[in-house]
């Protein structure tokens, strides 16, 4: 049974000055298996954050189903075992980083006040604020607040975690430290879907892809299926004369041949790799543009 299962949401605001009706979200349909990355891509406007109020209850569609865990509708229940952080996640800026953990798991746990504190401190020190748990979050950068959003959305120990854009405003350093959390939470048998328009760390983290364009899901499976559309280029990088280059090739059966042209003639191969990736693979399938 998947942990969430979507089926023909259509959405529909009215829009302008004089009102007219503005359709958004075109039968989105994707499930998502239990323990696993999901990436939640597209350009924007392609219908992401629309599609997660809908999710959540937070935007009501105009038909379809969504269906979480056993087959269930979103309730008070249901949403005791989901995780959210939104896209403009609201902050009291006058809490300290540990007191914002803490009220949050106040509101969503029955956990003692001594554990409650332990694992507010242990999340801390996991998307890499333990330094600043003491600081008020209005002192907090936009980096920072992404991180402490994301502890929060985890406080409850949720079986279905959805983060919209969790890594916008994050330098390398703390991209690299969000990224270590979403997989050490995939690892604990959560599933994780997140959208994101950082195409580098979808490709490092997802197994999974839900991609949308123009409120239309346009591809759903896994990430090396969709990678292997770029077709079978390939770099071949060696060294040859005390020198480091490179020659690409177009298909596997010319890749074969060049290795073997190259050991003759005496070149050492350090490695070959693929020549595609899904900033490629999104040119090449008309991604990159938005839509409604």
């Amino acid at each position: 049974m998947p942990i969430l299962k979507v089926a023909q949401l259509e959405k529909s605001y009215r829009m302008g000055f004089i009102p007219k009706l503005h359709k958004v979200l075109h039968g989105v349909t994707f499930e998502l298996p239990e323990r696993s990355i999901t990436g939640f891509l597209g350009g924007n406007g392609a219908g992401k954050t629309t599609t997660i109020k809908c999710l959540l209850g937070l935007a009501y569609p105009d038909s379809g189903s969504v269906r979480f865990f056993n087959n269930e509708e979103l309730s008070e229940d249901v949403k005791k075992r989901i995780g959210f952080l939104p896209e403009r996640p609201y902050f009291y800026e006058y809490l300290t980083g540990l007191e914002f953990l803490e009220f949050y798991g106040q509101l969503s746990t029955r956990l003692k006040r001594n554990d409650l504190r332990q694992k507010s401190e242990n999340l801390l020190k996991r998307v890499d604020l333990w330094h600043a748990r003491d600081k008020k979050l209005k002192e907090y950068s936009k980096g920072m607040l992404q991180k402490i959003g994301v502890a929060q959305a985890l406080i409850h120990d949720p079986e279905l975690v959805i983060l919209d854009e969790p890594m916008s405003g994050l330098d390398p350093d703390g991209r690299f430290y969000l990224a270590e959390v979403i997989r050490e939470t995939a690892r604990e048998g959560r599933c994780v879907f997140f959208s994101s328009h950082l195409l580098n760390d979808a490709e490092a983290l997802c197994e999974r892809l839900v991609i949308m364009k123009s409120g239309v899901v346009t591809y759903e499976g896994g990430l090396e299926p969709f990678l292997a559309k770029m077709g079978e280029a390939a770099i071949i990088r060696y060294l040859a004369n005390g020198h480091e280059e490179n020659r690409r090739v177009e298909t596997d059966a010319a890749l074969q041949a060049e290795i073997k042209k190259l050991l003759n003639e005496g070149a050492h191969i350090v490695d070959v790799k693929k020549d595609r990736n899904l900033e490629q693979a999104f040119i090449k399938h008309g991604l990159r543009g938005g839509g409604s």
